[in-house]
């Protein structure tokens, strides 16, 4: 019979740190004790009792001079203020993926986001993370119970969400959740919490489970971790067993199996797998049909000499395989971390980034979790060369290809403006895109998008790691989601703060938030105007308000002009028949001379009006852009004329002059609109 061993089996990286501080606390001579069992495991457990470790639930039992330890699951924020008002001195083992998770929902509490975590409401880890969170928070365990919290609340769709998930949770069933929460929450923040150990754990779980005719697995049975690689284990294999130590094998009914999987969870310790191990092989088939079986990869050093240690260590560990490591140091060209089974990594400022000017002290901190490739091993010094950078380029292209077959959009940064389009980098992946897809129209400065963040879709993947990608198909798609919008809500006289995005020579096309209307060239001005430039330029922020609607050609017309802008309107408020003005000339006529009052209204001054004598034309008596005293003798507000007179002005001070008789081809019309009388009615 075959047996094979998971290579992700036993201690995972917090929980051999919490057990280790432990330990380590114990070999300094200090009195321990722990908040809860530092591990579900009752074997473990009950050997640190033995060792005078005592269990508490809160800081009030901690007696003088013992050491609180906070297992790998973490506690509640409420929990470590306690402590310190108490005066406990304490030995914070929280696991650094738990802890990047509180850190997560303390923040987007604050900033008013609603926290939906998946996991289950009664475990620690749970318990903990709901401590962190500063605002809404909701818990739950499945898609059923998702769905029904989204039912319940239908504001959901309208607030802010992040959804993050317990370490341990299933990964099948969070990517389920995830899909129904996007389409409830298109807005919402998801975070991937799940610890990149237990999804490796899970998947080489499910691999193995397929493969063999009976699946082991190793752990306490109050372990959410072995909980979930039991259930794993059972969706292929139906003869799944759980056992805490090998004593439990002999209830297990082996008949007719060819081939057996072993697993363990994240809190089984190396010692309990390794006997596991041996009491299978000796007694589940003759020596010399021994299966090759490989030892635990983690072990603890009480069983194990100094070569012994060393050799594990290193095995399995090969080049370009993916790791997780811990920053220890920082320095200013190279980053010191460690990738557990006691070996030690170095990743150099190049294999940190492609960016040839990064500061590493700036990016990265000891306690950081860093994933990497393995380039090169020395099996001497136990040490590894690692890159974080290649591992990037892998899990970005990874994506980019996911991108294309879903049609996601994704976000990068435009480096460079080359010939035919721009480059942009998205997690350390170049994606090209061409000038026709670059803006979201045809002619526009690329120049403008270098250095921005653009989001854009990949719509080619070609040979060489070749990606090519499209601004134009999100900005059209996000356009018209944003026109979608307002036709749902526009009106006649509602206002807007725009953009003009264009000129012609019959009016200007402004921006008002995702669609455009035309503000015709006589709503820019109460004065006549040539060209719309004149009053407005491309880029300018406009106010302007809905004057019509056409629904069904999408067509919007808009006003620019303000009402309490018409010049008659100020003229009427201002001024009054009897009112002496000083007007300028702006133009003669054979019948008299106009002159502007206010900018949008002049009055006409006839030739009798012009002074207290005879004049045989305007020219002899006035001239164009010269200023003259006049007073206002008429006022038609229906027709909007205003007649002026200089001799009014004349007639106290010096002797009329007998004027003949206006003819009645004299008495002309005019409004008051500013312009001025053509050059040929112009006396010379």
């Amino acid at each position: 019979m075959k047996i094979t061993l998971a290579k992700t089996a036993g201690f995972c990286f917090g929980v051999n740190r919490a057990v280790q501080s432990v330990y380590d606390l114990l070999e300094k001579g200090e009195r321990v004790c722990t908040l809860g069992p530092i591990i579900h495991n009752p074997q473990l457990v009950e050997e640190l009792k033995q060792r005078g470790v005592r269990i508490v639930e809160s800081p009030e039992e901690v007696k003088e001079g013992e050491t609180l330890v906070i297992r790998s699951h973490g506690v509640e924020e409420s929990v470590t203020e306690r402590a310190k008002e108490l005066g406990v001195k304490t030995e914070d083992a929280t696991c650094p993926f738990v802890a990047k998770i509180h850190n997560i929902v303390a923040q987007k509490g604050k900033e008013g986001y609603v926290t939906l975590i998946a996991g289950d409401a009664s475990h620690q880890e749970v318990r903990g993370i709901v401590g962190h969170c500063t605002g809404e928070v909701f818990v739950f365990s499945g898609e059923e119970e998702l769905a029904k919290l989204l039912a319940q609340n239908e504001n959901f769709a309208e607030k802010r969400v992040i959804l993050v998930s317990q370490t341990t949770f299933n990964e099948k069933i969070f990517i389920k959740c995830r899909n129904i929460l996007k389409k409830v929450c298109t807005n919402a923040e998801i975070f991937d919490t799940i610890c990149n150990a237990t999804s490796m754990r899970q998947q080489e779980a499910r691999e193995l489970s397929e493969k063999n005719d009976v699946m082991v697995v190793i752990g306490g049975r109050h372990s959410s971790n072995t909980a979930k690689l039991y259930d794993v284990c059972r969706e292929k294999c139906g003869r799944t067993y759980l056992v805490e130590t090998a004593a439990e094998l002999s209830e297990i009914d082996f008949t007719g199996c060819g081939s057996v999987g072993v697993v363990a969870g994240a809190s089984t310790p190396a010692g309990i797998i390794k006997e596991v191990i041996k009491t299978m092989s000796e007694n589940l088939q003759p020596v010399e049909e021994q299966a090759e079986v490989k030892e635990p990869v983690q072990k603890s050093f009480e069983e194990m000499t100094d070569e012994e240690a060393f050799e594990a260590s290193l095995s399995g560990l090969t080049g370009d395989q993916k790791v997780c490591g811990t920053v220890i140091d920082v320095k200013p060209t190279e980053i010191t971390v460690d990738i557990g089974r006691g070996v030690t990594g170095y990743v150099t400022a190049d294999e940190f980034s492609n960016e040839p000017d990064v500061k590493l002290m700036d990016e990265v901190k000891a306690g950081d979790k860093l994933n990497l490739i393995i380039m090169k091993i020395n099996d001497m010094e136990g040490t590894a060369m690692l890159s974080k950078r290649r591992y990037d380029a892998i899990a970005g292209w990874d994506n980019i290809v996911a991108a294309k077959d879903s049609g996601e959009i994704v976000t990068g940064f435009v480096k460079d403006v080359i010939k035919g389009g721009v480059v942009a980098y998205t997690k350390g992946i170049r994606v090209f895109i061409p000038a026709s897809q670059a803006t979201a129209s045809r002619g526009e400065d690329l120049e403008e998008l270098k250095g921005k963040e653009v989001s854009f879709r990949i719509i080619e993947i070609g040979r060489g790691r070749r990606a090519v990608g499209s601004i134009r198909s999100v900005l059209k798609e996000q356009r018209k989601e944003a026109e979608d919008k307002i036709w749902e809500t526009i009106a006649v006289g509602d206002r807007f703060t725009g953009t003009v995005k264009s000129l012609t020579s019959y009016g200007a096309f402004v921006d008002i938030g995702g669609v455009d209307g035309m503000v015709h060239i006589s709503e820019l001005s109460w004065q006549r105007i040539k060209n719309p430039s004149e009053v407005v330029l491309v880029g300018d922020t406009v106010e302007v308000y809905v004057k019509a609607l056409d629904p069904e050609k999408r067509k919007i017309s808009l006003g620019y002009r303000k009402p309490e802008d018409n010049p008659w309107v100020i003229f009427e408020n201002n001024y009054n028949v009897g009112d002496t003005v000083k007007v300028t000339v702006v133009s003669m006529t054979t019948y008299g001379a106009f002159a502007r009052i206010i900018p949008g209204i002049d009055g006409l001054i006839h030739i009798s009006q012009i002074a207290n004598k005879h004049v045989a034309k305007p020219q002899d008596e006035l001239t164009v852009g010269g200023e003259v005293d006049a007073k206002i003798i008429a006022v038609d507000p229906e027709k909007k004329r205003v007649s002026l007179s200089i001799r009014a002005l004349l007639e106290d001070s010096e002797p009329a002059v007998e004027e003949p008789a206006a003819d009645a081809a004299d008495e002309v019309v005019f409004e008051a609109t500013g312009e001025t009388a053509p050059a040929e009615e112009t006396a010379e």
